[in-house]
Formats: C-alpha cells, structure tokens, sequence
C-alpha cells in the first residue's frame, strides 16, 4: 500500500545513471500486470540515447522533462498478441501503471507522458524509431533518480464509493 499511496509523477531528474538491473527489474514489474485472456499483448522499448531523447519533446508537446531523464520507456500495444480484439489498451495501462510502481518501489522517478489515442504521437513515435507494422505506441515513461520531492497526495474521496446501486 505505501508503495502505491506514496507514488507521485516526478518531472526532474538527476544526471546518475539508470542501471540494466533497475531497468530490468522495472519491466519484469510491468510484464506482470494483469491483461485481457492472459494475452500480454505488450512490447517495451528502452530508449536511452541521449540524441533520441533530446529528440522526443519535439514529437510530444508535454514531452519536456525527457531532456533531463537518462532513460525512456515507450509501452507499445502489440496487435499480433492479444487475445480480445479492443484490449490492447487496457492491457498497456495495466503494464504502464505496474511500470510506474515498480519504478517507485526501487527508488526512481518517472511520469507517464500518454501518446495513445493521439494519432500523430503514435505516427511520430513510429517514424522515429522504426516501429514495425501492427504495434502500437501507447505510453512513453521517462525515468530517472528523482530530483525533486512530492508528498504524498490525497485523493481518497468517499462520496465517489457506490454499493449495489447508484
């Protein structure tokens, strides 16, 4: 629960160095979310040349933190894996958010920068980085050791709870 309730989208980052073993550990994370028939239709691109990541505020307007993050991740929606046609997306979220924990629980910082359902993000992500046909851009992640602090946020609210009826 601390995990969860302390998680804070972090936009500032420091110049240290995101290891294989952190990144790995953030993706095992992600592929162990939950997804529609156990499909997994997720592919997860780790983008960490520095050329590439100055390059993406250009493709994405809200894009900008990525200049100071020294890795990416792109959650990809893969077409030729799920199992119930419409899916994809629900499935990347869960992916995306389990990312987001698992960055959390190793003490990084990251944000979700959403290029799904906007066709000229996922058109520039793409061209960009070769995409091939049928997979599908659906949120980038830049990540790094955080350099800024945020509380945790409170927003709990009770009279948005229904029981049985509404």
């Amino acid at each position: 629960m601390k995990t969860i309730l302390t998680r804070r989208s972090i936009r500032k980052y420091t110049k240290q160095a995101v290891s294989d073993d952190l990144i790995n550990q953030i993706l095992e994370a992600a592929m162990a979310a939950p997804s529609a028939g156990n499909g997994q239709p997720w592919q997860f691109l780790v983008i960490n040349d520095r050329k590439l990541l100055d390059e993406i505020p250009n493709l994405h307007p809200h894009a900008a933190m990525i200049r100071e993050a020294p890795i990416a991740i792109l959650v990809c929606g893969d077409l030729s894996k799920e199992k119930y046609p419409g899916f994809w997306p629900v499935d990347c979220a869960a992916a995306t958010e389990n990312l987001l924990l698992g960055v959390h629980a190793v003490g990084l910082g990251a944000v979700w920068c959403g290029i799904y359902p906007r066709d000229e993000r996922m058109d520039a992500f793409k061209k960009m980085l070769g995409i091939p046909e049928g997979i599908m851009p659906f949120a980038l992640v830049p990540i790094g050791y955080p350099g800024e602090e945020k509380p945790p946020s409170e927003r709990f609210e009770k009279e948005r709870i229904h029981y049985n009826k509404w």
